[in-house]
């Protein structure tokens, strides 16, 4: 891998409940989300229109602070796999010395907790620990633009079959 001259990033905190009963991992957040303070903030992520879709409500008309208290009543966490890292852009592929986040400490949190999903295949390389919590693990399709080999209606399928079977679709 290249070394970058560049600072070590720090994730976002995570959006937990107590009565939590699916927690989505991404890998790290990107440029865009690190800036605005909010998760999945690019424009062209798919993680709130495939979230408005399944839960039939136009999230992105609502503020950041309106659509977490949705995710959160709705029994949705949100996180990442890596608290911080050093990466050049947004890219997976470019994240260095990555530090994980106390994903055992969040499980512990969430009393109610009935399965985690990994949004992408670098959250995904965590599953072996994530598995280690006795729950179900899924392997979600990646919202990210760079993810363009899937059209939003796959995704939207993948990603309502696990929210079915966590029981967070209306």
């Amino acid at each position: 891998m290249t070394s970058y001259a560049c600072d070590t990033l720090r994730g976002l905190a995570p959006i937990v409940a107590r009565h939590t009963r699916l927690l989505v991992l991404g890998s790290f957040p990107s440029e865009a989300s690190l800036a605005a303070q909010q998760y999945y903030a690019h424009p062209r992520n798919h993680f709130w229109p495939i979230l408005s879709a399944l839960w039939d409500m136009d999230l992105r008309a609502l503020s950041y602070t309106q659509r977490i208290a949705v995710v959160k009543e709705r029994g949705l966490g949100i996180w990442d796999v890596y608290a911080s890292c050093r990466r050049e852009g947004s890219l997976d592929s470019a994240i260095e010395d990555a530090v994980p986040n106390d994903l055992a400490g969040l499980v512990g949190r969430a009393p109610h907790l009935q399965a985690i999903a990994h949004n992408g295949g670098e959250s995904a390389r965590a599953m072996r620990m994530t598995r280690a919590f006795g729950l179900p693990v899924h392997r979600l399709p990646s919202t990210s633009p760079a993810n363009a080999s899937w059209s939003f209606e796959r995704k939207l399928a993948a990603w309502r079959e696990v929210f079915h079977e966590a029981g967070l679709l209306p």
